[in-house]
């Protein structure tokens, strides 16, 4: 078959359409495009929540009890809102909650209630984690060993069982919940972090720092701490999608936040007995958590391929 100018063209325009989406499944694959967005908006959205929200979070109005989103069509005026000259069209764009409540406001304020919880716990728990990782792995013998049994006695109690016993005895508040997820927290830094300063403190160079007289303390801030930073990093991305489903999750069972504060846990828990005829009200704060968690998880796994060498050796 002779190759016309037709099918040179065609052939040409399919190799070039072809590399430049390769070019794309690449810089796609090499770079979390998608998860940094979703973690943008989510801060975005959080920090100018009074600006974006269409309405107040509190605001009830029983008329407008499980209104639907705007795309399922506004329902029929009431003679109510008729006398009032009321015009709610579009005025529920994710519709609205059994107390009238804007599910849409309620979900943009709810992330802002989980970036400052989780903000608040994660720094905690990074901060005392990595201290006693420091600690256990420098110092060793019997802190060491009282660190690690405080490490295994805490991972061997079920965290549910000890949350809600604590919101029976003291009640659910704010304050409760961040205690609670702080000391979900920081247990997995200290393991890790141990284990890195391990192998650290062995390493020429900190030895040499001991022979020109550096004082442990030291040794620790200028020459440990930099080595196991890139392994806080990372624990710290991977376990902030955990702590957000921790807090949606005590929130569901009723022992988190209490109402009628907006939090996506306690959201989806207030919708679940209307799934069948309204279940717009647990479907979009339950997506926003998906959504968050999963472009979290994403993000942690490929920050800790790039800060880790071994990994990259391997990709290379």
């Amino acid at each position: 078959m002779a190759l016309t100018a037709e099918n040179y063209l065609a052939a040409t325009g399919h190799a070039r359409r072809r590399n430049i989406l390769s070019a794309a499944w690449a810089f796609v694959r090499a770079w979390p495009i998608l998860p940094a967005i979703v973690v943008l908006l989510m801060i975005v959205t959080a920090v100018f929540a009074p600006l974006i929200a269409p309405s107040d979070p509190r605001k009830q109005s029983l008329a407008d009890s499980r209104h639907p989103p705007v795309w399922f069509g506004d329902p029929e005026p009431t003679e109510r809102d008729i006398a009032r000259g009321v015009d709610k069209s579009g005025l529920y764009r994710l519709g609205a909650d059994e107390f009238g409540r804007d599910v849409l406001t309620r979900v943009v304020f709810g992330a802002r209630l989980s970036l400052q919880i989780v903000a608040v716990a994660m720094t905690s728990g990074v901060l005392v984690g990595t201290l006693l990782g420091l600690f256990a792995g420098f110092w060793g013998g019997w802190f060491d060993e009282i660190i690690m049994r405080l490490v295994d006695f805490w991972l061997a109690l079920p965290f549910l069982l000890v949350a809600l016993v604590v919101a029976i005895v003291w009640g659910q508040s704010l304050i409760i919940m961040l205690g609670l997820l702080a000391l979900l927290a920081w247990s997995p830094f200290v393991r890790n972090i141990r284990a890195e300063v391990l192998t650290l403190k062995e390493l020429d160079y900190v030895n040499m720092a001991r022979v020109a007289g550096a004082s442990g303390a030291r040794i620790m801030v200028r020459h440990l701490l930099p080595g196991v930073f890139n392994t806080v990093v990372v624990i710290a991305t991977l376990q902030v999608g955990g702590l957000i489903l921790a807090e949606a999750s005590l929130s569901f069972l009723g022992v988190g936040i209490p109402p009628p504060t907006p939090a996506w846990g306690l959201m989806v828990a207030e919708g679940r007995q209307w799934l069948a005829t309204a279940w717009w009200i647990s479907f979009f704060p339950g997506l926003a958590i998906f959504l968050v968690v999963m472009s979290l998880n994403f993000f942690g796994d490929w920050l800790r391929d790039k800060l880790d060498p071994r990994l990259r050796q391997v990709r290379n």
